[in-house]
């Protein structure tokens, strides 16, 4: 194959890619890899167990096949694949909820980029009828998918931020909308030395407390439920925005951080683990990350960006540190 046709078979498959989310949606939703863990099964099997069309199913699985998520054998019975292990419910990083989510909010979402570059609303408002977490506190059950999505993704990046960014100085940590509190546990049992808060909205902190219970670090962590756009608690050396930041506006951005500035000790520090956007060309998951945040009301940002959300919340960005993840640790302290 010539080249132009090498180059039009892989745009096709970028066209197309949503089907493949679709088709992965499917078999996460109704948990196709958790029955193939106990073993090889046939496309008809499989369906009798789940209730479903057995011809219909097949040709998901089929499709799935050949990209790798499942592998068919001589008699027509589907394996897990490296990949599709990873739609286990159990298994460790497991993406199952994260493929739960992309294939439906997110999924309809996406269908509304198009009105969101038009006017710069955020495209869920409009298909749900309202904002984003609205949304989630209102549909608990969707909650905890997003949450288990979320650790999904993030998870890989604790020890990377632990391995790069030194919180030896620190006496007290705040973990700003800190959601299930794995990273403020990480972070305590590597440092026996700090204390901890937890600090998100009431029922997510309720939850918080049950993961973190006997995780190691939580006999040395408090947990306070509040509204970070109201007030955050006070007295911290170091104010975490893991993953915060970046679902918001400039304008609540903003106010997110003033309030971590005037809560913190005089020589305290901000702490926002996100990505930061490259200049140019250069590939980076961020770039398509800040159209999903787009869709649904925030923004991933550059250096640039961050330093004047830092300079119009009375902060000064320091340092950006690297990890050996995507992510970077973005440090602020008060300005002047």
């Amino acid at each position: 194959m010539d080249g132009s046709g090498m180059t039009e078979q892989r745009l096709n498959r970028m066209i197309v890619g949503s089907w493949v989310t679709q088709a992965i949606y499917v078999v996460a939703e109704i948990g196709v890899a958790d029955i193939l863990a106990a073993g090889p099964r046939t496309a008809d099997e499989l369906a009798r167990e789940m209730r479903m069309d057995g011809p219909s199913l097949y040709r998901v699985l089929r499709a799935l096949a050949s990209v790798d998520i499942f592998r068919e054998d001589g008699e027509g019975k589907f394996s897990l694949t490296p990949m599709g292990k990873l739609l286990e419910s159990g298994a460790p990083g497991s993406k199952r909820s994260l493929a739960r989510m992309a294939g439906a909010e997110f999924y309809r979402s996406w269908g509304g980029l198009l009105p969101s570059v038009k006017t710069g609303g955020a495209a869920f408002d409009e298909v749900f009828g309202k904002p984003f977490f609205h949304y989630m506190s209102r549909n608990p059950d969707r909650w905890r998918i997003y949450d288990d999505a979320m650790t999904g993704v993030h998870d890989s990046e604790t020890i990377p931020v632990l391995d790069a960014y030194d919180f030896t100085p620190f006496e007290t940590i705040v973990d700003v909308g800190g959601g299930n509190g794995l990273a403020l546990a990480a972070i305590l049992r590597r440092h026996p030395g700090i204390r901890g808060v937890l600090f998100d909205l009431p029922a997510v902190v309720e939850r918080a407390r049950e993961v973190m219970a006997g995780s190691g670090g939580s006999d040395r962590c408090e947990f306070l439920g509040g509204d970070f756009f109201d007030s955050v608690p006070s007295s911290g050396d170091a104010y975490l925005l893991r993953h915060v930041i970046h679902d918001w506006d400039d304008g609540r951005a903003v106010s997110i951080l003033e309030n971590c500035r005037d809560a913190m000790r005089p020589e305290g520090r901000v702490l926002v683990v996100e990505t930061v956007i490259p200049s140019g060309n250069e590939p980076c998951f961020g770039k398509w990350l800040d159209l999903m945040m787009l869709v649904v009301g925030g923004r991933e940002r550059t250096k640039e960006q961050y330093e004047d959300l830092f300079s119009a919340a009375g902060l000064r960005l320091t340092r950006v540190v690297p990890t050996a993840h995507e992510v970077s640790v973005i440090e602020a302290r008060r300005a002047g």
